[in-house]
């Protein structure tokens, strides 16, 4: 392969809203979780964030974070640059776990393989995250997912004066 066409393929290789994630959001939104994305105060940033159960998501695809299922293959052009840049991939996947959990968060990983079986993956992520639709925060006072019912007259906002 030709080093033009290496590049423009590699350029092609995003960070965020990439496939398996977008299979995993719309999966984890059908099970009825909300949630938030790319939580950029957090280490490592992670794909999917729920705040409010201090669970962090990651999707990983099995190349580039060396899973063992058998897509993590070295590529046979310059294999000592993709041992390096994967061992980095992996020394940073570590790190981020580490600093997540060390401030209270509990850390998923679904990889790149798991989206062949999305109901498994579907049960999976319910025992790691918890049932959809529980409290939510806010303002400190804590809310139930779904609201009781319409609001009556009295319980309307008042009007600006």
């Amino acid at each position: 392969m030709s080093r033009e066409k290496r590049s423009a393929l590699m350029g092609r290789i995003r960070g965020r809203n990439t496939g398996p994630e977008m299979t995993v959001r719309r999966l984890l939104h059908a099970l009825g979780y909300r949630y938030r994305l790319h939580g950029r105060e957090l280490p490592g940033k992670p794909d999917i964030v729920f705040r409010n159960r201090k669970v962090a998501v990651f999707v990983h695809g099995c190349f580039w974070h060396r899973h063992d299922c058998g897509l993590a293959y070295v590529p046979k052009t310059r294999p000592d640059f993709w041992r390096r840049k994967f061992e980095g991939n992996v020394a940073r996947d570590q790190r981020t776990t580490r600093e997540l959990e060390a401030t209270g968060w509990r850390v998923v990983v679904v990889w790149e393989c798991q989206l062949s079986d999305l109901t498994a993956l579907g049960r999976t992520l319910a025992r790691a995250i918890g049932p959809p639709g529980g409290p939510i925060r806010r303002s400190g006072a804590v809310a139930s997912a779904r609201p009781s019912g319409p609001k009556t007259h009295a319980q309307a906002k008042p009007a600006r004066q």
